[in-house]
């Protein structure tokens, strides 16, 4: 295995010890908000994911819908909690649609059979989560990754402030 193989199981490890947003915090008072629960149903692995979203200004004073909080309860492999656990890191504190643009780059990441992303800027952006490259050379553990970017993109639909493609 090398080194930067062993870098990326160890930030794996670490947050499926130590896993960022675990505990369902409540939406703030004028906040939006909503929740997602997902299943894998191949491995068992389970996720409720709660959102909370606030309009903030924006570089140019018009509101721009944020993503203030992301919360969890779960259980399942150190994958799916970890990557639930780097979600949390990515998206908290981010405009809703830089959010989805990192779940729309991780999705990407995880079909690339263990190669990784071919944009360096889209590698950075992700951080982390980058560390899962070598999930997506295994096609039933990807599900898992992928299981709180689905309750996320889930959540931020249902609160409204994000639109599919098939609503568009």
């Amino acid at each position: 295995m090398s080194s930067l193989e062993q870098m990326y199981q160890q930030v794996i490890l670490d947050h499926a010890k130590s896993p960022q947003g675990k505990g369902l915090i409540e939406i703030a008072p004028g906040h939006v908000g909503s929740e997602s629960h997902q299943v894998n149903p191949t491995c068992g692995d389970e996720v409720t994911l709660r959102v909370d979203v606030v309009e903030r200004p924006g570089a140019d004073g018009v509101p721009v819908a944020t993503v203030d909080a992301v919360s969890w309860e779960g259980q399942g492999c150190s994958i799916s909690q970890a990557s639930i656990s780097v979600l949390h890191d990515l998206v908290a504190g981010q405009p809703v649609t830089e959010a989805e643009r990192l779940g729309e780059i991780f999705r990407e990441l995880m079909t690339t059979r263990g190669k990784g992303l071919e944009d360096d800027d889209d590698e950075e952006a992700i951080g982390d989560a980058v560390a899962f490259t070598g999930v997506s050379q295994y096609p039933a553990r990807i599900k898992c990754a992928l299981l709180g970017w689905a309750a996320l993109k889930d959540s931020l639909v249902t609160a409204g402030v994000l639109t599919t493609k098939e609503q568009a």
